[in-house]
């Protein structure tokens, strides 16, 4: 890989129930240095945010999970592997299909309004700072036969040709070191783009509030990761994922 560190060390397994799972116990056993890359050619039980399901295809699709072992990240500023992460994939989805890309808050990437991939983040805290954060990626590449009522969509779908899963692969791995190196350096944390590049910002939408039904009108992310929306009371408030979350597959 072009990379200083992450996907230098790189793992490849044909099948596994989830790559994130794979990393977090070879992290475990101290078996994957920082930057490390667990790579599944198929992945059975994948998650995502809030542990709905990951649909993805062998031998098609993307699956892999980036171990990282942060040496001064605070607890409270964790949310910035979401950013960075997001973003990095944004960063390529977007180099090829330049059509109408954002971030669904928090982790999610639209074409439109149909799903091409997910991201999901575990990391490990000691006192207030971060040991180690495990960033798992799914991206729909060359699968052209998905669930319609996953309202999805795939790289090969949406530009009509076939794409290098490992080309890719480098490229996120490339995108991610570079901002994560930029963060370190005091330069940036990735949350005014990401909130720029915002699905649905200043729209509205089906939100789930505390469980119930409401609309509300996306308008920033804090550095924290809570979204700002307005409701329609003209209430504005700031809420992380265990209160609020969009509601059905938009």
């Amino acid at each position: 890989m072009r990379t200083r560190y992450i996907g230098q060390q790189l793992i490849e397994f044909p099948s596994v129930s989830s790559t994130n799972k794979v990393a977090a116990e070879q992290l475990a056993l101290s078996k994957l240095q920082h930057g490390a890359v667990v790579l599944a050619h198929e992945q059975t039980a994948g998650r995502g945010q809030h542990g709905r399901s990951w649909s993805s295809a062998k031998d098609l699709d993307l699956t892999f999970s980036i171990a990282l072992l942060p040496k001064r990240m605070k607890v409270a500023e964790q949310f910035v592997l979401v950013s960075l992460s997001a973003l990095a994939v944004h960063e390529v989805v977007h180099a090829l299909q330049p059509a109408d890309v954002r971030i669904k808050w928090p982790n999610d990437l639209l074409v439109g309004r149909r799903k091409i991939a997910g991201i999901l983040i575990k990391t490990e805290v000691i006192g207030q700072l971060v040991q180690s954060a495990i960033v798992g990626i799914g991206l729909n590449v060359n699968n052209n036969v998905l669930d319609v009522d996953m309202n999805a969509t795939s790289l090969k779908l949406v530009t009509g040709i076939s794409h290098d899963r490992h080309e890719l692969l480098d490229r996120i791995c490339e995108a991610l070191e570079r901002r994560l190196t930029r963060w370190e350096d005091d330069e940036e944390d990735g949350i005014a783009e990401l909130s720029a590049l915002l699905w649905s910002r200043g729209a509205w939408a089906d939100l789930l509030l505390d469980g119930k039904l409401v609309k509300g009108r996306p308008l920033d992310v804090e550095r924290s990761g809570k979204l700002i929306f307005e409701l329609e009371t003209g209430d504005v408030m700031a809420l992380g994922t265990e209160r609020v979350c969009f509601a059905g597959r938009q």
